[in-house]
């Protein structure tokens, strides 16, 4: 029967000597498996002083071990070889009793090549030799390497666990004009919550209130506040920062935009790197291998030396084996690819698997969509010209635009001074032109130059070469005037474009808006290839045509249409704060404030990530290389093969640790 264990140090069903370290990847994030042996301590969720303190038995071993080394090397005292050998039995007990338990399941299993067996047969070949102390040694210091790599990946996780922890357990709902704290679970689309000031938002929904202002820093990565205005958009997660506002729920809690973050995030170690599924078939081969080897160094010298001492040779053997366990690359090398999602989630980009920080790093060609991408996807006035005064031309306008909904009409109101406008009379919407009515003793028309056609109006020749979307005006059957509207492009999108550039990085834009804007916003970003008038397979069908030239391609969008060319291309990006869930569903990587820059962001982080893990290989097969070669001549002893060991696990695991505190 089946254990439950909070403590995958020694996974019974994952080993570093045999590479299976897919469910220690599960387990770091899960904690609900299944395993073959109890531990009476807690990993990562209770914190490092409950790890530290749940290992009392490694700590007394250690005290023991100390003591008699102390009484036999610093007192010069001699102890009765009986106790020496009790002593140092009950040492070892404590110190690597779940250890040897494991190695012989597993060797009952079948199961002999794992680090566990290799443990135990060179700890017990020390005692057979005498060599107790040492023996001693190698498991308690095995423990403690153990130990620190408990610790590191509890710290690793400190970012990812922060979004765990920003969901609330509670809500408050108004029924029946009454304030009931209910579980968010129990809350229906519909209802309305109050979110009070320095409470966390438990559900997506509208504002009811007039405004309010938001911290999105767990959302976004960025920590300035977000004033919100009445009915636009509240996501859960946000913190309420000033007074409390009502918040009109639109979407149950287990769909969420931020439960939706959250399970990517928890999903996203599961997928494995390429280099970290080399190391997995590698070590498969590697470990018999090593302990062919060892039993070779221990048997082979029999035939051609003389005066041969079999423990001599068994002594060296114990020590090669200890050398050659690859922990070091098996737990730095998942931990890396870790802190680099950590790295990316901090900084507001959800990567959904180690595979994707590699992918990302390999990118030639970022092919981007345009609205809502590079651009807000917000229609805005980008100028007037006006042969009558300004302000009034504004004014006339917007008083008759006022009583369209179109996009175009909004951005014209919005432009204009709301409390200036004035209420027209017979107003006519005239269907693919524009308005027409009278403000104050005026009669002004407000639409496309078609609008102006159809009344027979005279208006320079030039307007019908603007490539942006224009809002012509006549005042009383004479041309007054028009607005440029065009969609604004994001503060950091040129940023963006050079920055990719100056890393080697090729951006092409495309878009279902009209060629001549698509070239317009083009030219000003300094992109030098660009397709408009696009439908949704055309762009499915440039980016194939690019991956078929042998590019390697990322492709970010943020619509519905976009979806299927992002699940075509190598690394699919998502604009997560404003793009639509199929986008954000079928994308490797999520850039939750919609910043283009965060595009470069993903990218450095990639490449911080793999720089690290490639020199902890080196590190790791390098030093065990050497140190094997002198252990198998007799130079290296078991305090010097354990050390070599646990040294250079820590060493891997605090380089990694060096991914956390990166600035990308």
């Amino acid at each position: 029967m089946k254990v439950q264990e909070t403590n995958p140090t020694h996974h019974d069903t994952d080993h570093c000597c045999s590479g299976h370290d897919d469910h220690k990847q599960k387990a770091a994030n899960n904690h609900n498996h299944d395993h073959d042996h109890d531990h009476d301590h807690d990993h990562g969720d209770s914190g490092e002083a409950s790890i530290l303190k749940t290992r009392w038995m490694l700590w007394l071993s250690l005290l023991i071990l100390l003591t008699t080394l102390a009484i036999t090397f610093i007192f010069k005292m001699e102890i009765d070889r009986t106790v020496e050998i009790a002593l140092m039995l009950a040492a070892y007990l404590l110190a690597g009793n779940k250890t040897i338990a494991i190695a012989f399941r597993r060797i009952a299993r079948g199961d002999f090549f794992n680090e566990f067996t290799l443990m135990t047969i060179a700890t017990l070949g020390a005692f057979y030799i005498g060599e107790f102390s040492e023996g001693v040694a190698v498991m308690i210091f095995y423990e403690i390497g153990e130990l620190f790599q408990d610790i590191a990946v509890s710290r690793s996780k400190n970012s990812i666990k922060a979004l765990l922890d920003i969901r609330p357990d509670t809500v408050t709902v108004i029924r029946d004009h009454q304030n009931s704290l209910v579980s968010p679970h129990n809350v229906a689309i519909g209802e309305i919550i109050l979110v009070k000031a320095g409470e966390k938002v438990a559900l997506d929904g509208k504002l009811s209130s007039e405004s309010g202002t938001f911290n999105t820093a767990a959302l976004t990565g960025e920590p300035r506040p977000d004033v919100i205005s009445k009915g636009n958009t509240v996501l859960a997660g946000m913190i309420n920062t000033e007074q409390a506002v009502e918040v009109t729920v639109t979407t149950l809690f287990k769909d969420s935009k931020l439960s939706r973050i959250l399970e990517m995030v928890q999903e996203a170690t599961a997928r494995k790197a390429p280099t970290q599924l080399l190391i997995s078939r590698l070590a498969k081969i590697y470990t018999p291998i090593v302990f062919l080897l060892s039993v070779l160094i221990i048997l082979l010298p029999y035939f051609f030396v003389n005066n041969y001492d079999f423990d001599q040779w068994l002594y060296r053997g114990m020590v090669f084996l200890v050398i050659a366990c690859p922990c070091a690359l098996t737990i730095s090398i998942p931990l890396g690819y870790f802190g680099g999602i950590g790295l990316a989630s901090r900084n507001g980009i959800l990567v959904k698997g180690a595979n994707f920080l590699d992918v990302i790093t390999k990118i030639d060609t970022v092919v981007s969509d345009k609205t809502g991408t590079l651009t807000k996807g917000v229609f805005a006035v980008q100028h007037v010209e006006t042969t009558l005064d300004k302000q009034e031309f504004i004014q006339l306008a917007a008083s008759l635009e006022n009583y369209s909904t179109h996009p175009v009409a909004k951005a014209v109101v919005s432009y204009a001074n709301a409390a200036e406008l004035q209420k027209p009379l017979e107003v006519r919407e005239i269907a693919g032109h524009g308005l027409a009515g009278i403000v104050g003793t005026k009669k002004v028309l407000a639409g496309n130059l078609k609008l102006l056609d159809k009344y027979l109006i005279q208006y320079p020749a030039n307007l019908t070469d603007i490539p942006e979307t224009i809002v012509a005006v006549a005042v009383d059957g004479a041309y007054a005037g028009h607005f440029l509207i065009a969609d604004q492009i994001k503060d950091d999108a040129a940023q963006a474009v050079a920055d990719l550039k100056s890393l080697g990085i090729e951006t092409i834009m495309l878009s279902g808006d009209k060629t001549a804007v698509v070239s317009h916003i083009a030219q000003t970003l300094q992109i030098a290839q660009s397709y408009g008038d696009l439908l949704p397979e055309d762009k499915v069908a440039i980016v194939q045509k690019l991956k078929d030239q042998g590019k390697r391609i990322a492709f970010v969008g943020d619509g519905v249409n976009d979806a299927p060319v992002i699940a075509l291309a190598d690394a699919g990006i998502a604009m997560g704060a404003l793009g639509s869930d199929a986008a954000i569903e079928t994308a490797d990587i999520v850039i939750q404030n919609d910043q283009p820059s965060k595009i470069v962001s993903a990218i450095r982080a990639g490449k911080v990530t793999k720089s690290v893990v490639y020199q902890n290989i080196s590190l790791a097969m390098g030093v065990k290389v050497a140190v094997m070669l002198l252990g198998a001549g007799g130079i290296a002893t078991l305090w010097e093969a354990v050390f070599a060991d646990v040294g250079v696990a820590l060493l891997a695991i605090l380089n990694a640790f060096r991914i956390q505190g990166k600035k990308i």
